[in-house]
């Protein structure tokens, strides 16, 4: 963490609130740099994700516990994706001049609380003052899977089955409830819970690995749509989604489970002599469709009539 003017009891805060330890971190807040160690026979993965008010969460519809647990959930759950298990959280944070603490402990404690579930310790950062008047925040997170082991998009192939975890369209269900006004829902309240406090599905995503069971995979943070879409691009094939297929959330439209976003489940594709199971790691498992020759992603309803499925959901623009 920096230590600029200002910042030092932020930083402390942030030590003493999220702690826990990992054995992978060998050096963690406190030093220039946090000294990570990866088991034997295993690759580091790294990712990134920013979350910036206004945009990714808002103060006036979600809580700080959900601003916090949904900044660590993004990072976590493309560790999902690969497969891999996650290790150690580095926090960037910039909050606004006069900000109220209560709201950075708040937010560092819905962080923690999921942290703590899956054995990540923040193990670094920096800190800021905003300039201007939004909070933003950038969570890095580091993880290993065995060397060679780890998921990716780009080795799916034609005849693939396509599955997704969960279920769809819940998160964007969960979402337009705070746009009318509607509470943010707590930890495991009701079906709104999946926009407020989504849980990253790491357990389903090591297994994968272990049992050998998907060819490709990648989570659903942007929407089916898109993120097929990034899959196929990736993979050089296109692919058939049969929309009686998909697994629908409570009070989920079809327009919500293909394009809404923010599920943070996964999909993954499998060889079709593949024995999928339909719970892995006790989550549902449903076939969606299948990739084929060509490119792009069609939408096949019941009577067989199939046409291209555009991409809706989130794209970032600048």
């Amino acid at each position: 963490m920096g230590e600029d003017r200002g910042e030092l009891a932020l930083i402390a805060q942030i030590g003493a609130q999220v702690g826990g330890r990992n054995p992978a971190v060998r050096l963690g807040i406190g030093d220039d740099c946090a000294v990570l160690r990866v088991p034997r026979g295993h690759e580091m993965l790294v990712t990134t994700d920013f979350s910036l008010e206004g945009r990714h969460f808002r103060r006036d519809w979600h809580t700080p516990e959900s601003a916090g647990h949904r900044c660590l959930a993004r990072g976590l759950s493309d560790i999902a994706a690969m497969g891999a298990k996650p290790l150690a959280a580095f926090l960037s944070l910039a909050v606004p001049p006069r900000m109220e603490r209560r709201w950075t402990t708040r937010f560092l404690a819905g962080l923690a609380a999921l942290a703590d579930l899956h054995g990540v310790e923040l193990a670094g950062g920096d800190t800021a003052a905003a300039p201007a008047a939004q909070i933003l925040a950038d969570i890095v997170v580091v993880g290993s899977a065995a060397r060679g082991r780890a998921l990716r998009r780009a080795t799916g192939s034609v005849g693939d089955s396509l599955y997704v975890t969960g279920t769809l369209g819940d998160a964007a269900v969960g979402l337009a409830a705070l746009a009318t006004g509607r509470r943010c829902a707590r930890r495991g309240g009701d079906e709104s819970a999946r926009h407020t406090f989504p849980e990253p599905r790491l357990a389903v995503g090591q297994a994968l690995v272990r049992r050998r069971i998907a060819t490709a995979c990648i989570d659903l943070s942007d929407g089916l749509s898109t993120d097929l879409g990034h899959l196929c691009r990736a993979s050089g094939v296109g692919a058939e989604v049969e929309a009686g297929a998909l697994p629908l959330g409570g009070g989920a439209t079809l327009d919500q489970a293909l394009h809404g976003g923010e599920d943070y489940e996964l999909l993954f594709a499998a060889a079709g002599r593949t024995r999928v199971p339909p719970t892995i790691a006790g989550v549902r498992v449903t076939r969606i469709g299948r990739l084929v020759h060509g490119s792009g992603v069609k939408l096949v309803e019941a009577n067989g009539r199939a046409m291209r499925l555009a991409l809706g959901g989130w794209e970032h623009r600048f």
